[in-house]
């Protein structure tokens, strides 16, 4: 690969799509947040309760596979553009009375907009920086999602508690009409992208190969178990605190901040320190692979450990930690799948990675919401599924260890394609 320099403007458009994922990622917490009141409201079971988690998901994967191979050859500041405007209309309904199949309906609708989001950001990031220059600006695109939540639950939680939860929903719709007129105005597509000449000569990979690749299905397990654990703190990590441990709404607003304050501090910190491995000449199997699967098997471990904790205060802590290590695989797997991808294909193999992995959004919600249901006290159904939750995150994190060589994966790939040409 030839460094090549990061083009002006390039960290502005990083920070635009920051505030991109922040808004998704507002979205997504927001029905966990106000779980409580919603359930309490409309009557809900904690079965039904986890449908509804798990209904977010359900066009999520398609959707991101779908406009994965859209933006191979479309623009991504006009994709990115209408997912945001449909996100931001898929949120008014709620303002007023709601029933549950509209509410669910609604949350259908919003998935199928939001399950491109990261994928899209990402390989339009990639047109901005070359390969080596990568991870620290994926680092802090996944942030948003962190950020996302850190900054809005307190105010979505102040919404809920001093108005209600539909309030809450409407004002997500507001920002995210204003982040539409920012990008609309700011937003460019990145100059990084091959020209007609290079396309031309650029040799394609069958699909075939580059999805059963050992470190693209590394990925996947990998990312999944992450978001097994991301998919259950989005929808049940404050009905944890509220019905589980007993604070209140006002107070669990407070203390459901912090998975995501400690998961921004590790994913920040394993970008940068991956970024610090590779220019000082390590290899991506181990300043990419190594580190963004190794803290997923310490996670689970941590996690497991939960139920045999006595007190709040240590039953959040071994939460919070056990959950957040999982963050480093985001960072790193996009950067990995790019590494041996032709840029023709990176944006729809790096949807159908996402498509992939975001499934457990689908089954998470719905395996806890049943676990809860049927458990003698929901505290012991909460731990039940943690525990679940442990064992997928450790199982995940070990085949990732086994599986992410995307140093020797680009070599194999290059060479079957007779000298190729990636950006």
């Amino acid at each position: 690969m030839t460094a090549q320099p990061v083009p002006k403007g390039a960290w502005k458009i990083t920070f635009l799509l920051f505030l991109f994922m922040l808004v998704n990622f507002a979205d997504k917490i927001v029905v966990g947040l106000a779980g409580v009141p919603i359930m309490n409201d409309l009557k809900l079971d904690a079965e039904q309760f986890g449908t509804l988690g798990s209904s977010f998901f359900l066009l999520f994967s398609i959707s991101a596979i779908i406009v994965g191979f859209i933006v191979n050859s479309v623009p991504t500041r006009w994709v990115l553009l209408i997912m945001a405007v449909i996100w931001s209309l898929a949120q008014f309904p709620m303002v007023g009375t709601v029933s549950f199949t509209t509410l669910l309906i609604c949350r259908i609708i919003l998935g199928a907009g939001e399950g491109p989001a990261f994928s899209v950001a990402a390989h339009a990031i990639y047109k901005w920086f070359p390969d080596e220059k990568r991870t620290l600006p994926t680092a802090i695109l996944s942030q948003g999602s962190a950020f996302g939540v850190i900054l809005a639950v307190p105010a979505l939680n102040w919404i809920i508690v001093n108005y209600s939860w539909h309030h809450a929903f409407g004002a997500l719709g507001v920002v995210g009409l204003l982040w539409v007129v920012a990008w609309l105005l700011l937003g460019k597509e990145g100059p990084l992208v091959s020209t007609v000449a290079e396309a031309a000569n650029e040799p394609r990979i069958p699909y075939f190969q580059l999805l059963t690749s050992r470190t693209f299905i590394g990925c996947v397990a990998a990312t999944f178990g992450a978001y097994w654990a991301l998919s259950l703190g989005l929808t049940w990590f404050t009905p944890f605190i509220v019905q589980g441990l007993g604070f209140s709404q006002k107070d669990a607003g407070w203390v459901s901040v912090l998975p995501w304050v400690f998961g921004a501090t590790i994913v920040l910190l394993s970008g940068w320190i991956s970024q610090v491995m590779l220019t000082r000449g390590y290899t991506t199997r181990g300043a990419r692979g190594v580190l963004g699967a190794a803290p997923l098997v310490l996670g689970g471990c941590i996690l497991a450990v939960l139920p045999h904790v006595n007190g709040a205060g240590l039953q959040i802590a071994f939460l919070v930690v056990g959950s957040g290590l999982c963050g480093s695989i985001y960072v790193m797997c996009p950067p990995m799948i790019g590494e041996f991808t032709p840029v023709s294909q990176r944006g729809a193999v790096i949807a159908i990675y996402g498509a992939l992995y975001t499934l457990a959004g689908i089954i998470a919600p719905l395996v806890m919401g049943a676990v809860i249901k049927h458990a003698t006290t929901p505290l012991e159904g909460y731990m039940t599924g943690f525990t679940i939750n442990a064992v997928i995150m450790a199982a995940s994190g070990l085949l990732g260890l086994l599986l992410l060589w995307p140093n020797t994966e680009r070599a194999r790939l290059a060479a079957s394609a007779q000298q190729p040409k990636f950006a």
